[in-house]
């Protein structure tokens, strides 16, 4: 299978360097001083699973160089979705599938506004990696594992393929669910609780987990974010909230989130994708969600000053 990864940074550059490491032919679409450290001295992994150095990979700013492949794995942020969705046009062919590993629950159905639903997948990751410097990804938490799949679930060629692609590389484990669906909401419903309270109270998962007041604020986040999903025909049910305390409640002392961390130093965050569009989905079903809005209204002028749309 032909691969690319669009957006080389610490989940695209982590599982794009595995596959390149297992001898697939995969091409990085990246930008700037990391693009050129790409072209220059190649990829530096340093994992818990074991460190790794490339020292020639195939990376571009410019899809049309690379022609038609069988599958983009999208690692862009959510707010880049639609532009760089746009642009994969030159890469397509029939059969072209398109695994988005954004945060949240829309990346797909962006991917088939701009491209199409016959090339749009569902797919969500984990793992804890950034990007050290140019050229150089640090792994730090989680096993890295990819879940995707079909929009409807159907058992397709270029799925199987492609996960037995995946599977081949180390350090990497691909899942099909019985559901995908299913699994990138639960998926939803723990990010959602997570990065808002972390950024509505600005303290590590710990705290926020400990204190019986913020613990059940928690809870009522999932509880409305599953409200949602059920109202969008997804089989999620009240099962999903002990899996999703779960995890939090084994998430190492002094956590904090992405968005979190965004918002705090005052950078465009994906408030919009997380809480506002647990509000804006319930808001399609008549469904309320008193706490998503009040914490998404609250920090919707920090988001906004971060993006520039107002000054104070």
């Amino acid at each position: 299978m032909k691969v690319v990864i669009y957006g080389a940074g610490g989940v695209g550059g982590y599982f794009g360097g595995r596959l390149v490491q297992a001898g697939a032919d995969v091409t990085f679409i990246a930008r700037g001083e990391h693009l050129k450290a790409l072209q220059t001295s190649g990829l530096k992994v340093d994992s818990i699973s074991g460190d790794f150095h490339l020292s020639e990979v195939q990376a571009t700013d410019t899809p049309a160089e690379i022609g038609e492949v069988d599958v983009v794995i999208s690692c862009v942020k959510m707010a880049q979705l639609a532009e760089t969705t746009e642009k994969l046009k030159p890469l397509l062919k029939p059969s072209t599938l398109i695994v988005p590993l954004q945060n949240g629950v829309d990346a797909p159905r962006i991917i088939t506004e701009i491209l199409g639903r016959e090339h749009a997948g569902v797919g969500l990751c984990r793992v804890v990696s950034f990007i050290a410097g140019p050229g150089h990804i640090r792994h730090v938490a989680a096993e890295p594992t990819i879940v995707f799949g079909e929009i409807d679930n159907r058992s397709t060629e270029r799925i199987y393929e492609l996960q037995k692609l995946l599977n081949r590389a180390e350090g990497v484990t691909a899942e099909i669910p019985p559901d995908i669906q299913v699994a990138l909401w639960r998926k939803f419903v723990l990010i959602v609780a997570g990065s808002s309270m972390g950024s509505i109270t600005r303290a590590p998962i710990d705290l926020v987990r400990e204190r019986p007041e913020t613990r059940a604020m928690l809870i009522q986040l999932m509880r409305e974010t599953i409200a949602v999903g059920q109202a969008h025909h997804v089989r999620l049910s009240a099962d999903d909230i002990d899996r999703a305390l779960a995890f939090v409640d084994g998430l190492p002392p002094n956590s904090t989130t992405s968005m979190q961390r965004d918002i705090i130093e005052r950078r465009p965050s994906e408030l919009e994708y997380k809480c506002g569009a647990v509000v804006r989905l319930g808001q399609e079903v008549s469904v309320p969600t008193p706490l998503n809005a009040f914490i998404y209204h609250s920090l919707l002028l920090q988001e906004q000053r971060a993006r520039g749309e107002v000054g104070f």
